[in-house]
């Protein structure tokens, strides 16, 4: 039985080798769906105490950076009980962190996450700039756009993008995420819809398409 408090406390203390044996250990037992995204959420809580410990002192940009490596190992890991052996595709999502922002470890679970739910995920990578969105968008037609920021400054990037992708007559659905937004900045930027949990926007992408 899978003891989420000592997995998230073990991705906390960046103990890769423990944090894998248990995920493999849980895995051979055929997991659910549900009990897998329970495992991914104690993951992410452990990305939480990463958080906490850089902000401490703590840990440094080089802990922040194994971290993300680590969790990304983690929830690939955990993707065939997932449903990542999805071989249909079920829409396609145009991804990026927004001009001016350079984290991408929020991007990135969303993205292992949404390839584990069926999707295509194009990744644009780090401090995308608007015209990059909208020519990328133009050119493979996403169902959804999803664009990331943690940091405040990100929220107007977003709406930048927003607008610059409406007056170009994108249709596709936009999703933002990261630690500023909520549904007031969601409004603001004109965004469809907004999270801050990975597996909630899969979920929201799924209900999307």
């Amino acid at each position: 039985m899978l003891d989420l408090k000592i997995l998230t406390q073990a991705l906390g203390d960046l103990e890769e080798d423990l944090v894998m044996e248990m995920l493999k250990e849980f895995t051979d037992t055929s997991p659910s769906e549900a009990e897998a995204l329970e495992a991914v959420a104690a993951c992410q809580a452990g990305m939480t105490i990463v958080g906490e410990l850089f902000e401490q002192g703590e840990y440094f940009v080089g802990d922040l950076i194994f971290a993300g490596e680590l969790l990304t190992e983690a929830i690939n890991a955990l993707k065939p009980a997932l449903g990542g052996g999805a071989s249909v595709v079920i829409g396609t999502i145009l991804l990026g962190t927004v001009h001016g922002d350079l984290h991408d470890i929020g991007k990135n679970i969303f993205k292992s996450m949404s390839e584990a739910a069926g999707f295509e995920v194009i990744d644009l990578g780090i401090d995308v700039e608007v015209d990059t969105f909208v020519k990328k968008a133009q050119e493979i037609k996403p169902q959804i756009i999803g664009m990331s920021g943690v940091l405040t400054l990100a929220i107007n990037s977003m709406k930048d993008t927003v607008e610059a992708l409406k007056a170009a007559n994108v249709s596709a659905k936009v999703i933002i995420g990261g630690n500023p937004v909520t549904k007031e900045s969601s409004v603001f930027v004109g965004a469809d819809a907004f999270t801050t949990n990975a597996a909630e926007g899969v979920k929201i992408c799924q209900g999307l398409v």
